[in-house]
């Protein structure tokens, strides 16, 4: 069994972060970017997947800054061989023209299952594992929790809203948007990390056409701020007075 895992950078928002020039996206020039958390769950998975079944794992991405780097760590992580795919896509890559690509690959590589995380904060609505199916024409789960292998089959556990998940068993090849990986992603010392900083990359050109842009972003923006809170100082008698002043002033107390 071969497992592809597709991998994506994000922006780390914990850093400050300022608009482009023309309001369309984030200044991508300083900020910061890190694993996609949820991507980090499906590269988990797939190792478990190569430890339980023997399955081949192959960590792809789109390249970019940081790409080499995020790739000999999943190396490090146990995935068996890395690739990065050569394009022309301007970040934020919208989610059709990566599932193109990443599925090409797939068929470079020959692959029984692609993992990917369930979503990013640039694909808030997880179009990446739906849109690679559908360009295979592979069956497809999201939102999965867990995953085992059996004669040919993926069963995988799906969560709902209101603690609710349902079992399915779907045959491969096939795609899943994972959302937690069956085991907390594993520590990778900085002995492990410095044994494959040499590890080459390599580079995979497609020649692959994307879709036409379908959507776009007309402008993005920061939340309009609200009416701050009203911090209350001195003891507890004068809280006490001042939060019963504050609920008479609302009308949530009477009397």
């Amino acid at each position: 069994m071969h497992v592809m895992v597709a991998l994506r950078l994000v922006p780390d928002t914990a850093e400050e972060f300022e608009l482009a020039a023309d309001n369309k996206d984030i200044d991508r020039e300083w900020i910061g970017f890190k694993l996609n958390e949820f991507d980090d769950h499906a590269l988990e998975e797939a190792v478990l997947l190569k430890e339980q079944h023997g399955a081949k794992v192959t960590a792809v991405a789109l390249d970019g800054e940081g790409i080499d780097r995020l790739l000999q760590t999943a190396l490090a992580r146990g995935a068996d061989q890395v690739a990065k795919i050569v394009h022309e896509a301007s970040p934020p890559v919208p989610a059709p023209a990566a599932a193109s690509m990443f599925a090409a690959a797939a068929k470079n590589f020959e692959c029984d299952l692609i993992l990917t995380g369930v979503q990013t904060g640039e694909d808030l609505f997880g179009q990446l594992a739906p849109s690679l199916a559908a360009v295979l024409d592979w069956p497809q789960v999201s939102a999965v929790s867990n995953t085992k292998v059996d004669e040919g089959a993926v069963i995988v556990q799906q969560e709902y809203s209101g603690g609710f998940a349902a079992t399915h068993s779907v045959r491969m090849p096939a795609v899943l948007g994972i959302q937690t990986a069956s085991a907390p992603p594993r520590y990778v010392s900085g002995s492990r990390l410095r044994e494959v900083m040499s590890a080459k990359v390599k580079a995979l050109d497609l020649d692959v056409k994307l879709p036409s842009t379908v959507s776009e972003i007309l402008a993005v923006s920061f939340p309009e701020s609200a009416a701050r809170a009203d911090m209350v100082e001195g003891d507890a008698d004068v809280v006490a007075d001042r939060l019963a002043a504050f609920l008479h002033e609302r009308g949530f107390a009477n009397g």
